[in-house]
């Protein structure tokens, strides 16, 4: 009955020459779905796939987003696995991992999600064998290692989403203490996406002119005070956050969708992601997040900042963390 509505033009081609962008979410908790809302309503992709192991409550939440599909550009959205309606996907986005519980820190989660990553890691090799792996897992720079390990893609093409979020808090906090648009403010958070992650302070800048009037070690105490105290906001933010509702899920989803939009539109920005270091700032072999310049194969450089010898000194115990704590897996 409904094909009467349309009068078919027998001379279309019927072969698509547009390539559509596909992607997949594997994870559909707070975070996943906070990802799919934001990437559908910015217009991401052509095809989206959610996939998560409770095959139910997935297809429900597809439903729900379906229901609203006149609102928004036209996405084809689908609740299923790699292995069926994800295969060959663009980028696949990986929130998949046990819940952060209030007072555990990232790193106490790292065994149950590496052994959730060895299971489902092998399905997106298999179907999906050119994709970009976007790592949100925390924690999420050794998830983006483990990753990296066990599905040998090259290292351009295995991004997490690393200190992305923590450079917006970051940029947010001081923006709002300057009273002007975060956006305005260059300023970034490198290392660990945790506990010793690094604010670039030196760097720091609104339109060029740097926010310390001088090096970190010649500050007067009531300029160190304040500038700790926004750092110590941006570090803490995940777990007050996580006290007050449970989980964090709205800002790391709009990230999400930042990398997302860098890589799909070839935009070279340059983005805080966490990615392979081997080598600078004689740092090897260990994932943290660095600005690193993303487009449609992924980050293929990475900004070699000028940073201090106080902040260059603790990117490295930072790296030296995640690496004894990576070594303690026998992975």
């Amino acid at each position: 009955m409904f094909e009467k509505i349309f009068a078919l033009n027998t001379e279309v081609e019927q072969t698509n020459t547009l390539r559509l962008r596909k992607g997949v979410i594997i994870g559909a908790g707070q975070v996943g779905l906070a990802c799919a809302y934001s990437l559908l309503i910015q217009n991401c992709f052509d095809e989206l796939v959610l996939q998560d192991i409770n095959t139910k409550k997935v297809e429900g939440e597809v439903m729900d987003l379906l229901h609203g599909m006149s609102f928004i550009a036209p996405t084809e959205l689908a609740a299923g696995t790699v292995a069926d309606v994800g295969k060959d996907a663009d980028i696949v986005i990986i929130t998949a991992g046990a819940a952060q519980k209030p007072g555990e820190t990232r790193l106490d989660l790292l065994g149950r999600n590496v052994a959730i990553y060895q299971n489902l890691l092998e399905d997106v090799v298999k179907h999906c064998p050119h994709a970009i792996l976007l790592i949100v897992t925390n924690p999420v720079d050794i998830m983006t290692y483990v990753a990296l390990k066990i599905s040998g893609f090259p290292s351009s093409k295995v991004i997490g989403t690393g200190t992305v979020l923590d450079t917006s808090r970051f940029r947010s906090l001081l923006a709002r203490r300057l009273n002007i648009d975060a956006r305005s403010v260059q300023a970034y958070i490198i290392g660990e996406h945790g506990d010793s992650e690094v604010p670039v302070w030196s760097t720091a800048n609104v339109a060029g002119r740097k926010l310390l009037s001088q090096d970190w070690e010649n500050l007067d105490s009531e300029e160190r005070e304040e500038f700790t105290a926004i750092f110590s906001q941006v570090k803490n933010a995940a777990y007050e956050i996580i006290h007050r509702k449970g989980y964090t899920s709205y800002a790391i989803g709009l990230a999400v969708t930042d990398i997302v939009e860098a890589i799909i539109r070839s935009q070279e920005r340059i983005l805080t992601v966490s990615g392979l270091v081997n080598g600078l700032y004689d740092i090897k072999d260990v994932c943290l997040g660095l600005p690193r310049v993303i487009n449609e194969k992924g980050f293929y450089k990475t900004v070699n900042l000028d940073l201090s010898p106080r902040e260059e000194k603790q990117l490295r115990l930072s790296a030296n963390l995640l690496q004894d704590v990576f070594a303690q897996l026998k992975f």
